[in-house]
């Protein structure tokens, strides 16, 4: 312990100041590069032992050695008489830590008061706040306009105006403003970060994130209102004062508490099932358009006995079907040898199956082997051949047996609703004809339990409850029917949205796979498009995107069939339960006659260039219509159905 001397000469530094001219200078060497964290300024101060930092503002600074002391620290006389003490008090700096003589507190060294004539003790002193006005507890926060105070010195409860929480602890408060008050563990964060990994690095992020003493309502609007990156937990737009942490080169938004804490892990970091327990367990999505559940289930390698097992009843057909493979493309024996081309969506060339309404990719399949003027698009995927004939205690329909049928006796030229998609579906079916219940093939098959990628490590099992909870792939609401859901993390996919969106998919907009994404794109600086209907798109909500090319897709305008062309992402009134392409089960392409029309009409779907119906001129676009190929005429279905009872 020892006298303290001034120090001279000092001269007055300004860290506002300085910072305001450090950032114009970086910002004119180079605006593009990458944000990285800098170290923001601090030094000890040399009469006090404490931190000198920007909030302080002030500070000297001798300019001839490498000493800095705080404003108020230079300010306090060294000397001095006051009422409480008979003798003058001089200003030690102390060299262990000590109890001061009036308020009781213990200080970590630093410097105090204490009369020589009187009490001389090592551990004793008097604190430099409790017999001296100073301004050591005066910050100037960035985030307010107004000097703030820390005019209390033990722990109290009370609301902290940056983070939004009720806490224990030292609070700064506005003198200027009632009620605002921030604590010092919020008022003292870093301008910038780097977010902490958790457990398996589960969340992290490539940019350094800084600090926003606000999140407007607008801003959270524009930005498709986005989620916690860390908690998944909404930003609450009446409390758009409440800071965050952001990244300023991709839309990444972090709550205050979940970027500084690192024991949030989401739930998902540990694994509830063992992969020997369950070893067929079926991982989705599946990994392109070429997979489905008939694939998956029963696709047999090619060999001499591979196509022996048919079933005649699914070959239900007024032609004749013929096996095309490699060979049989070039035998001269099949009438549609020249006209046989494989689903190709880069070539815009469209084959379904009629069973599972899935693209047929590869050989071998069944397909019609009618001559052209018949016009019959029918072609069977090999494996679909293989579906079982009846289905006992679907989750449902458990009370009867469901009988396969490649023709729903309901609907619109075949055309019937799913009971657990709810999607528009003219492929086979299984079901009950006495209930009349109607389940597509790939919903019939729908696996007792499943993994999926956008919740990984969890087990999803098929729920039947009415549920108000969002889906985890589109985020549309999961009140109704079947659904997987997991147990632990309280998260739901509609079945739809596991068994039709793939991993990745081919599309004639693009030369590159297009990869299934979850979250905004890192260093993706514009806002997000469909490439397909020119709307906006919610990076917050499940899409494709080629990182290639920076392009992006709507999950529902990029569907397996090549109709996506046409459609738009806010269309159809069959997508209002499940965000996927609203045809996706729908073959469009076979030839119907119409009365009182002179030409075959084509199933198709109505596009913007329809117009209106040629019959109530109710606008045909997003609805399952006839289409004249040969002239401008166009029908909704509602109205054919009138023309054919007439």
């Amino acid at each position: 312990m020892h006298v303290l001397e001034d120090v001279l000469p000092l001269k007055l530094i300004d860290l506002q100041q300085v910072n305001n001219e450090d950032v114009e200078e970086s910002e004119e060497e180079d605006e593009e590069k990458d944000l990285v964290p800098q170290d923001e300024f601090s030094c000890i101060c040399n009469r006090c032992d404490e931190v000198i930092n920007k909030y302080y503002r002030y500070y000297y600074k001798c300019t001839r050695c490498d000493i800095s002391i705080h404003k108020f620290c230079a300010e306090v006389p060294t000397t001095l008489t006051h009422t409480s003490h008979s003798h003058p008090l001089t200003l030690y700096k102390r060299s262990q830590d000590w109890i001061c003589l009036y308020c009781q507190r213990l200080h970590m060294k630093g410097v105090s008061y204490l009369c020589s004539a009187c009490y001389w003790d090592n551990h004793k002193g008097i604190d430099v706040n409790c017999v001296v006005e100073v301004d050591k507890r005066r910050i100037y926060h960035p985030s307010h306009p107004h000097p703030l105070v820390s005019l209390i010195s033990s722990p109290i409860l009370c609301l902290c105006q940056a983070c939004g929480k009720t806490h224990k602890g030292i609070f700064f408060l506005c003198t200027t403003c009632p009620n605002f008050t921030i604590h010092t563990n919020c008022i003292f964060l870093p301008k910038s970060l780097l977010i902490q990994q958790t457990t398996n690095g589960i969340f992290r992020h490539t940019h350094p994130l800084t600090l926003s003493y606000s999140f407007p309502e607008a801003e959270q609007r524009a930005k498709y209102k986005p989620k916690c990156r860390v908690c998944n937990g909404r930003f609450d737009p009446d409390r758009e004062n409440l800071w965050i942490y952001k990244c300023e080169k991709c839309i990444y938004y972090v709550h205050l508490d979940c970027a500084t804490s690192a024991s949030t892990s989401g739930g998902q970091s540990i694994k509830n099932f063992k992969d020997v327990d369950y070893p067929n367990i079926l991982r989705l999505p599946f990994p392109d358009q070429t997979y489905s559940l008939p694939k998956h289930l029963f696709f047999k390698a090619p060999g001499p006995t591979a196509y022996a097992e048919v079933s005649l009843q699914i070959i239900n057909h007024e032609h004749e079907l013929i096996l095309v493979d490699t060979e049989s493309i070039g035998s001269t024996s099949l009438k549609i040898n020249e006209s046989i081309m494989c689903y190709n969506p880069m070539k815009k060339i469209e084959l379904l199956c009629n069973a599972c309404v899935r693209p047929i990719t590869e050989t071998p399949f069944y397909k019609c082997n009618a001559s052209e003027d018949e016009r019959c698009n029918f072609a069977l995927h090999e494996w679909c051949t293989r579906l079982p004939t009846k289905l006992d205690k679907h989750p449902c329909h458990s009370c009867h047996t469901l009988f396969l049928m490649s023709n729903a006796p309901r609907g619109f030229f075949n055309i019937y609703h799913c009971e657990v998609c709810y999607l528009p579906c003219n492929g086979y079916a299984y079901g009950c004809v006495r209930c009349r219940v109607y389940i597509d093939v790939n919903c019939g098959l729908m696996p007792e339990k499943i993994t999926h990628e956008s919740h990984p490590n969890h087990l999803l099992s098929i729920i039947d409850k009415s549920l108000d909870n969002e889906c985890l792939v589109c985020s549309n609401q999961v009140r109704y029917s079947l659904k997987f859901g997991c147990s632990t993390c309280n998260v739901y996919i509609h079945p739809a949205c596991a068994l039709l969106v793939p991993r990745t998919i081919r599309h004639p907009y693009d030369k590159h796979p297009m990869h299934l994404s979850y979250l905004p794109i890192e260093n993706h600086k514009s806002e997000y498009f469909c490439e397909i209907c020119e709307e906006g798109l919610n990076p917050h909500k499940r899409f494709y995107h080629c990182d290639m090319c920076s392009q992006s897709v709507h999950i529902e305008c990029a569907p397996s069939i090549l109709q996506s062309e046409t459609e738009t992402h806010s269309a159809g009134e069959y997508t209002s339960r499940s965000k996927v392409y609203g045809f996706s089960n729908v073959k469009f392409g076979s030839i119907h006659k119409a009365p009182n029309h002179p030409h075959p009409l084509l199933l198709a779907q109505g596009i913007a260039n329809d117009g209106g119906c040629s019959v109530c001129s109710t606008i045909l676009q997003h609805s399952i219509i006839l289409r004249c190929p040969e002239c401008p005429f166009a029908i909704h279905e509602h109205c054919f159905k009138r023309l054919n009872k007439s």
